[in-house]
């Protein structure tokens, strides 16, 4: 029996006859209502034709967490009087729960990229609703894009909504062609914000990692709610950790302490969403609570401030969470929730001079992501490199040509970047592209069962608890009865399921299999022992164990998961299976290399014999008589490391260089430019027949530089012959003496006595370019600087006449230096001359 009352009371009832008219005239628009007034629910019974008296539909929705996916589908089927599985149902990674008569399917957003990637024309389904897409997701994104290109293309008549719980909407609508925005207003109460920041220094969190000081106020400002308001208490941490740490620091509270993540049971799911059981309660819930699921009789918001958002985790090569500070929307979004039912307050566990400083918005994941994934689900569709997409923020150049690097490495995209066979089974499977790798390549040498549970290990990080050596995780969790190993089976049945009757390898011991599979999903960290539990990944990277670790008398492991602590040489290996040389080959091969090594190290050509995989050496030995062509290349590596300093450079050499690049940034072309990057793109022109002959780093200090320099002047047009006249090596000034030119810097620069310049009106000039004169005193020193000859003689050299004249009595000092002769000597000699 249908519930009429409840679906009368949800506040989203009165915008739908506008979604209606929009879907009816648009095929498209775009929703937005705060969380709790039913847009999820009410909406796909309506356009379903289950309530409201429409014409009958198929809807897909989809949503971003298995959670929600869940409780929107039980919430629906309650609304209708049902259970899950009649009209109502829902699809999450490794549960389906359909019927026959299922018209309105929940599915997460994972899911509905695999639907999409099966069938594009999404047959029999009539409207798809993206909800949830104010939050960014990338696999909300992509589906979106797929949607919009499958609407565009081959089913004009599928209708999309994309519903959101904020109003800041404007980019989806252009997205789905300028479709209708339809607001619906929830009915909402006063929140009192109270500031509650911890009264000592707090560690901002960094990687998974939040100070637990801040930990331990957050449950002081929970009981604190308790005893100052009325209500169930909502508190919003990062992640499922931390709600444990808090849950344990609650016990003894009045209050029935409830834990709301994706990890958690069904049943405790069940009974948070269901209401009240008579007493108060403490719900502490990751963001998923924000606008995801509807949690009644919360009065009060206790609001950590943290989140965590998408990453590339170094530590496993894999996508991975963060913890990071929640933006000033999710804030918003928070405290709302205890304003839903009746005025509420809510506790910010920071201070309110910080609020301004936070996020807008938290970031799409599009942008901080690793897009492996998405990469993948892009070749599968036809556009490698998303370009066709209609996504509203383009995927970072360079974090998706990383994702198509690892693609080709795993098999899964051809030399174009399309999809191959292999890639498109990878994307089916529902895993990192490298840890479908491992499945499928492990399969057949270990087997379907024993890859899947090694593969599932790697999927979700073991507890600490477990230890670092991954064989003895396995059997941990083989015979474990924590969550931990209950979710790990469930994985184990999936990855198993998906195998089908692949796989029938046995691959030995459980070390030998756990070794191998670790190795196919990061072959570039198959590390060997430096000693003292030190390891060299070949990545090149060093690896470190704990001193109390059971894996420090490997030679070689499969480092699974290592992260680098703040200024450490090397990273700490915190899971890891010992593997053999072969394994490592095996696993690792496209990394291995053998052959002749010539290379520019240490400060010289080495040569050698060498095989290695990646940075790890295996074998080596000298080269005695390296091929030339590697020898070139290697003087040239180190001329490019050094720069040309290497050669030998006299003086005149030098102020040649200078004299030339002078002449280019003046007059450009036909005078080469003579710069570091200039001089050894154009090697071949000046550097031969020396740089061949030469084998080490004593042969190119040989190498007389000038001479091989002029090998660039402009012969061939005969402005070769003008270079002492544009920009001549010395200057004849009027007493006789010829004065060398400093080409050095900016201006060329004549440095010259200022009695030899006497009689000289105006500044000398290269290549049309006046000289900056330095006039130095009878000792040689600096006594003036001018560009402006004529000048200096008219307002200068007045004021120096009266400085030196004392200081140097036996040197000529005019009154007019323009028309007295110009000389070296002193008075006396002048006289006796």
């Amino acid at each position: 029996m249908i519930r009429t009352d409840a679906l009368d009371q949800l506040p989203v009832r009165t915008a739908v006859p506008a979604l209606e008219r929009a879907l009816d005239e648009r095929g498209a628009a775009v929703l937005c209502a705060p969380p709790g007034t039913g847009k999820t629910t009410l909406v796909p019974l309506v356009l379903a034709g289950l309530t409201g008296g429409g014409p009958a539909r198929r809807v897909l929705v989809a949503e971003p967490r298995r959670i929600a996916a869940r409780a929107a589908a039980r919430r629906m089927a309650w609304l209708l009087g049902e259970r899950t599985g009649g009209r109502v149902g829902f699809t999450v990674r490794g549960e389906r729960v359909v019927g026959p008569d299922t018209v309105v399917e929940v599915v997460t957003t994972g899911v509905l990229l695999q639907r999409l990637q099966r069938d594009q024309e999404l047959a029999g389904v009539d409207v798809v609703i993206v909800d949830e897409c104010h939050e960014r997701h990338l696999d909300a994104d992509t589906a979106a894009a797929f949607l919009l290109d499958v609407r565009e293309t081959i089913r004009p008549d599928l209708r999309l909504v994309a519903a959101s719980a904020t109003t800041d909407a404007e980019g989806w609508a252009r997205l789905l062609g300028d479709a209708p925005v339809v607001e619906a207003h929830g009915v909402s109460h006063p929140v009192e914000v109270v500031w509650a920041p911890p009264a000592g220094t707090v560690r901002p969190p960094h990687g998974m990692r939040v100070d637990p000081a801040l930990l331990t106020h957050v449950a002081s400002v929970v009981r604190r709610a308790l005893a100052e308001r009325d209500g169930d208490v909502l508190c919003f941490l990062p992640g499922v950790g931390e709600i444990g740490r808090v849950a344990g620091q609650l016990a003894g509270v009045d209050a029935e302490v409830l834990q709301v993540h994706g990890r958690a049971p069904a049943a405790v799911q069940d009974a948070v969403l269901s209401g009240a059981s008579g007493g108060r309660r403490v719900v502490l819930a990751t963001s998923v609570a924000e606008s995801s699921l509807t949690v009644p009789g919360v009065r009060v918001v206790v609001d950590s401030g943290l989140a965590r958002e998408p990453r590339t985790d170094h530590a496993r090569g894999l996508s991975a969470l963060t913890t990071v500070r929640a933006s000033r929307a999710s804030g918003r979004q928070r405290a709302g929730r205890a304003g839903r039912e009746a005025p509420g307050a809510v506790y910010r566990c920071w201070e309110q001079a910080e609020d301004g400083r936070l996020a807008a918005f938290p970031s799409p994941e599009i942008k901080v992501a690793d897009l492996a994934a998405f990469a993948l689900q892009a070749a599968c569709w036809g556009d490698p490199d998303a370009s066709g997409l209609a996504l509203l923020d383009p995927p970072p150049a360079g974090a998706l040509g990383a994702a198509h690097e690892v693609l080709a490495a795993v098999g899964a995209v051809d030399a174009t970047g399309r999809a191959t066979d292999r890639g498109v089974r990878m994307s089916r499977i529902g895993l990192h592209p490298r840890l479908a790798r491992a499945l499928l390549d492990g399969a057949d040498e270990v087997g379907g069962r024993r890859a899947a549970e090694v593969v599932a290990l790697l999927s979700e990080e073991p507890p600490r608890e477990y230890g670092d050596d991954l064989a003895h995780a396995l059997r941990t969790a083989r015979r474990g009865g924590d969550g931990y190993a209950a979710r790990w089976r469930q994985e184990v049945r999936r990855l198993s399921g998906s195998l089908g009757s692949s796989g029938a390898g046995d691959g030995g011991p459980d070390d030998v299999a756990v070794g191998l599979v670790a190795a196919l999903a990061f072959p570039e960290r198959v590390a060997r022992a430096r000693g003292e539990g030190a390891f060299l990944m070949a990545s090149g990277t060093g690896a470190q164990l704990g001193d109390g670790s059971r894996l420090r008398s490997a030679g070689w492991l499969a480092v699974a998961v290592a992260d680098r602590p703040a200024h450490a040489a090397s990273a700490r290996v915190r899971l890891a299976a010992v593997v053999d040389e072969a394994t490592a080959r095996l696993a690792a091969g496209h990394l291995l290399f053998s052959g002749e090594e010539v290379r520019w190290a240490d400060g010289d050509v080495v040569a050698r014999s060498v095989e290695r995989l990646g940075a790890v050496e295996l074998s080596v030995r000298a080269l005695r008589a390296p091929a030339p062509e590697l020898v070139r290349g290697a003087l040239l590596e180190g001329l490019r490391r050094e720069g040309p300093g290497l050669l030998r450079w006299t003086r005149d050499a030098g102020q040649l260089r200078e004299r030339l690049a002078f002449l280019h940034r003046v007059l450009g072309q036909p005078w080469p430019d003579v710069s570091d990057g200039a001089l050894l793109a154009r090697a071949d022109e000046w550097l031969e027949p020396e740089l061949s002959r030469a084998g080490r780093r004593a042969d190119l200090a040989r190498i007389d530089a000038g001479q091989a320099v002029r090998r660039l002047l402009p012969w061939a047009t005969g402005d070769a012959a003008r270079l002492d006249e544009l920009a001549p090596e010395r200057i004849e000034v009027p007493s006789g003496s010829r004065v060398r030119v400093d080409y050095a810097g900016e201006q060329p620069v004549l440095a010259v006595k200022l009695q030899e310049l006497f009689g000289l009106g105006e500044t000398p000039r290269v290549a049309g370019v006046p000289v900056l004169v330095h006039l130095l005193s009878p000792a040689g020193r600096p006594a003036a600087v001018t560009a402006d000859l004529a000048s200096f003689w008219r307002e200068g050299y007045r004021d120096v006449r009266a400085e030196l004249r004392g200081r140097y009595p036996k040197h000529p000092w005019p009154e007019d230096p323009t028309t007295t002769e110009a000389t070296r000597f002193t008075s006396a000699r002048l006289r006796r001359d």
